[in-house]
């Protein structure tokens, strides 16, 4: 029925209220969710790499509201190219929550490795960044006996827009679900600072980078494809019948099926009966 609605259309239909969530219950799930996932293996406390984003802010409330506030360890890491709004909002959220907070420079981590290699890309710059700040955080969740809370929303992880074993690399993930236009709904109804709502979306790794310029399209318009392919089950066919761009749903479609690798962990060939990640995916009864 869905389908048939915007294909009777002669122009594309804006699903924009399709992705609309509850933000009542989402915000219950997810810090039951939290709550659950944390204390099931015995550990109290989260730590969140905290960069003055919009993701991390929305992760940090949730964590707070689920385990407390007291249990809650916010890191920020700058690089010696970070702008100083990030730390500002990032202080915002944790001035609000009244959260456990510090800061870790990682120029010299970083720059260690980035100093050593000519002509080093911008790219290959934010990746080591990335990857550094994680090595900061699971030692902080090693001193904290901590979860590491991810931070990656749906756009990101179907976009593969992350660092594989940086920024997506995460124990507990509470906002893998909701793409970036939901994340922002959800983000305003829990009270996140307003400078972080009204900010463009970035990951800060250079002087006046976004997220949306970097990858050359909006996350308006890609989460409405998004929501079709994924959610909708379209065919590429079928989005661009109801009003899409065929460049713009091919490159979608290309940037999907490149970036799978980074949804799932590494693949073992199998040799055995059972074989850890194919056969062996959960915890069964082993007689405790």
């Amino acid at each position: 029925m869905f389908k048939s609605a915007i294909n009777n259309q002669k122009s594309k239909m804006d699903i924009t209220t399709h992705l609309n969530i509850n933000t009542d219950l989402a915000c219950t799930v997810l810090k039951t969710f939290l709550r659950d996932e944390i204390r099931k293996i015995g550990i109290e406390h989260a730590v969140i790499g905290l960069s003055g984003g919009i993701d991390s802010a929305l992760s940090c409330y949730l964590a707070a509201q689920a385990i407390g506030a007291h249990n809650v360890y916010a890191v920020r890491m700058p690089h010696k190219s970070s702008s100083q709004d990030s730390l500002d909002h990032a202080q915002l959220v944790i001035d609000a929550l009244g959260i456990h907070s510090e800061t870790v420079d990682i120029t010299g981590m970083a720059d260690a490795l980035i100093e050593h290699t000519p002509d080093i890309s911008n790219l290959r710059k934010g990746n080591i960044m990335a990857r550094a700040r994680m090595i900061v955080l699971y030692d902080r969740s090693a001193a904290h006996r901590a979860l590491v809370i991810g931070t990656s929303n749906k756009t990101e992880l179907l976009l593969g827009y992350g660092t594989l074993f940086g920024d997506m690399a995460s124990a507990v993930n509470p906002l893998g679900d909701l793409y970036k236009t939901q994340i922002r709904q959800l983000a305003q109804a829990m009270g996140v600072p307003q400078p972080i709502l009204d900010k463009p979306p970035s990951a800060d790794l250079w002087t006046g980078q976004t997220d949306e310029a970097e990858m050359g399209l909006t996350y308006a318009e890609v989460d409405q494809l998004l929501f079709l392919l994924v959610d909708e089950r379209y065919s590429p066919a079928e989005a661009i019948e109801a009003g899409f761009d065929r460049l713009f749903v091919d490159r979608v479609m290309r940037m999907i099926k490149t970036s799978h690798f980074k949804r799932r962990p590494p693949i073992i060939a199998k040799l055995s009966r059972r074989t850890v990640g194919i056969d062996f995916n959960y915890l069964r009864d082993w007689g405790y």
